[in-house]
């Protein structure tokens, strides 16, 4: 009676955390790109399923007097979340092998292979994460002979060898570094410690020379990685840059939120003068920082980002006391992997990252399953109908953006109208918006929801519309102040002084010096990506130019 008890219990405790890990699997595609809310609706599910699971267990465990007394702790909370996370990694790879092969479609249009994710940076980070997992579950049984082991041991290596068919697809080179250093680490912790000192005593000046040469090829593969996409890095180093300066800006955190203090960050930046050419040619307009830490730093203040630093070192120190190296291992490929990109913004990555620092060793001591189901339960309640009615909400924006792209602005707008109290932190949900009621020559109301949409956004498209609303109006100041900030917030775009050229050409706003420079800007500036909007753009302001015989 008790092993059968024991066994339903434990499968019992399985099931409620894979229900939690499955959230990886989950795909929207009814909703707007990069729209997670479906996500989290699937993860406030799974918390009743999964608090129901674990109830059931301890009902269960209760009905048998000798169990009693260990019904308030998880029993090898470590394994069942290692070979949960597992199991999704293997879902997440055989999808995307699928998609490598055309028998599946990916989340982007750009992109052949996603994985559940609509881009292939977090689906690889997500396989990175899991890798030093497979390679820590098939070390530790490498001397035990037992069937059961046996099988482990297959099962690890068969989703290892599965994952590293598709993680070099991905050209993710973040994730690439973050699976080298958990399997490192994993490779490296299972080393027969004896064996060691001994080759080392007998070799030490050939394992110095292999070291130093180890040494120059990753040197030598992480130059080339850098230079595979270097534009792509050289943006992210610029992306930290100015994240430092809005850091240093706001020390004790930002309630503006990142992207608006980036964003005012970013334009006095460029507004300065003082950058390199490089610079201008990288910078964009993120809604992320690429990276985890300094997006933590800016968002809750320096303090708050060291003591969440602190408790991770406190959960892996613990873990490696526990000899749990693939848990461990696992870990540093999201914490070097969120060094370069933005996985804690994925519900399927807070769900694993939390589940791996508690099965670093807090899982044994905090684990009480009665009480975390109770919490679980409560938590799920309170914000299931708000993601539900986000997730309505996003669903109806989507039809809502059929009128608003065939030019139907009149529906749009009261389309929009009726999902902004649900949807007014979204900033492409506010510029929409804003810009459907400039079309409709609504300028103030427009600027209303263009202000709102600056907090959420760094599109300095935002910007231009702000400044074309007051140019209507016949407040040209301020029109040239938006235009000039849109100029600053991405020196590199033309569109912005394509319009300074307009308003300067203004009967009433006429300055031919001003004029004379902005078109300039515009006639010789080497854009992005050459396009026949530039042509066209070009081409009105020679008219102009022309037409008032400015030279």
């Amino acid at each position: 009676m008790l092993l059968v008890v024991d066994i339903v219990n434990k499968t019992f405790f399985f099931i409620a955390l894979v229900l939690l890990l499955s959230v990886v699997c989950i795909t929207t595609p009814e909703l707007p790109a990069e729209e997670n809310v479906g996500q989290w609706v699937w993860l406030g599910k799974a918390l009743l399923l999964s608090g129901s699971c674990i109830l059931i267990a301890v009902l269960l465990q209760l009905m048998v007097k000798d169990s009693r007394k260990h019904v308030l702790w998880f029993s090898g909370f470590s394994v069942y979340v290692s070979w949960g996370i597992l199991f999704c990694g293997a879902v997440e790879a055989i999808w995307g092998l699928r998609q490598l092969y055309g028998f599946a479609a990916s989340g982007h249009s750009r992109y052949a292979l996603t994985g559940s994710f609509f881009n292939p940076g977090p689906y690889a980070g997500y396989l990175a994460m899991v890798l030093p997992l497979c390679l820590h579950l098939y070390l530790c049984t490498y001397k035990e002979k037992t069937v059961i082991r046996n099988l482990k041991r297959g099962i690890a290596a068969i989703i290892g060898i599965l994952i590293l068919c598709v993680l070099p697809a991905t050209m993710s080179r973040s994730a690439w570094i973050a699976a080298v250093m958990g399997c490192g680490w994993v490779s490296y912790m299972h080393r027969d410690r004896r064996r060691w000192r001994i080759l080392w005593k007998r070799y030490r000046k050939r394992y110095v020379l292999w070291s130093m040469g180890v040494l120059f090829i990753v040197a030598l593969g992480g130059g080339g990685a850098f230079i595979l996409k270097l534009d792509s890095a050289l943006g992210r180093l610029f992306m930290w840059k100015i994240t430092c300066q809005a850091i240093m800006n706001h020390p004790w955190g930002s309630d503006k939120g990142f992207v608006s203090a980036y964003g005012e960050a970013q334009e006095n930046y460029f507004a300065q003068g003082n950058y390199a050419e490089w610079e201008e040619r990288v910078a964009g307009s993120p809604e992320y920082a690429f990276n985890e830490y300094l997006s933590l730093a800016l968002m809750e203040g320096i303090i708050v980002c060291v003591v969440v630093l602190v408790i991770i070192g406190i959960c892996l120190w613990m873990g490696v006391k526990r000899g749990r190296y693939g848990i461990c291992g696992a870990i540093l490929s999201l914490l070097v992997f969120s060094f370069s990109s933005y996985p804690m913004h994925f519900p399927a990555f807070v769900v694993a990252g939390l589940g791996l620092l508690l099965a670093c060793g807090v899982g044994d001591i905090i684990g009480k399953p009665l009480v975390l189901c109770i919490c679980l339960i409560v938590w799920a309640g309170g914000c299931m109908e708000k993601w539900q009615q986000t997730e309505n909400a996003c669903q109806k924006w989507t039809y809502a953006r059929m009128f608003y792209h065939s030019g139907a602005y009149k529906a749009a707008n009261e389309a929009y109208g009726k999902l902004y109290s649900i949807l007014k932190g979204r900033g492409a949900f506010l510029f929409e918006y804003g810009h459907s009621l400039h079309k409709s020559f609504l300028y103030s109301e427009s600027n209303k929801y263009l202000k709102e949409a600056c907090k959420h956004s760094v599109d300095p498209m935002i910007l231009n519309v702000m400044g074309k609303n007051y140019q209507e109006q016949h407040c040209y100041e301020q029109a040239e102040n938006f235009f000039y900030r849109a100029v600053h917030r991405l020196p590199s775009r033309i569109y912005p002084y394509y319009l300074l050229a307009k308003l300067y050409a203004e009967p009433d706003f006429y300055k031919p010096d001003k004029l004379k420079e902005v078109a300039d800007s515009v006639l010789t500036k080497e854009p992005k990506v050459h396009s026949t909007a530039i042509d066209e753009m070009r081409s009105e302001v020679r008219e102009i130019l022309e037409k008032i015989n400015v030279k």
